[in-house]
């Protein structure tokens, strides 16, 4: 694995969860970025190396290697600080108290498939973008 690059674990099934992958791929002019999905070996490694449980956490997950992880509502707005420019002001939201952001993170997290649908099975990325998923 790449030194120095952060981690986003996301629920490969889920339309909003690929939808936010490609929407940070976008952004992510430093290539700061590495992903997996949950569902997938290298996700179910990390997850277990952290002793993550999927039942209480199962959408969106940030890994800094060998600094910390971040969950729900923390995870999104420290990948939104990493794009840089205007984006840098989403710290702003950390005034929220966390119960109360992950409160509506969890709502959203609850009805994801409801509201924006389900795949039968993980984001196939593009050539382009492969080198960017780890397997």
């Amino acid at each position: 694995m790449e030194e120095n690059k952060k981690i986003i674990l996301f629920d490969g099934v889920c339309n909003l969860c690929n939808g936010a992958i490609q929407f940070i791929i976008k952004r992510d002019k430093k290539d700061n970025f590495r992903y997996a999905p949950l569902q997938s070996a290298i996700g179910r490694k990390f997850l277990q190396e952290r002793n993550i449980d999927t039942s209480e956490i199962d959408s969106i997950i940030l890994i800094e290697p060998g600094v910390a992880y971040y969950t729900k509502a923390t995870a999104a707005l420290k990948i939104g600080q990493n794009f840089g420019g205007v984006w840098t002001l989403v710290q702003i939201f950390e005034w929220i108290p966390e119960s109360i952001s992950n409160f509506v993170y969890d709502i959203i997290a609850k009805n994801r498939y409801k509201w924006f649908g389900k795949k039968e099975a993980c984001m196939i990325p593009t050539p382009e973008l492969k080198a960017k998923f780890l397997e």
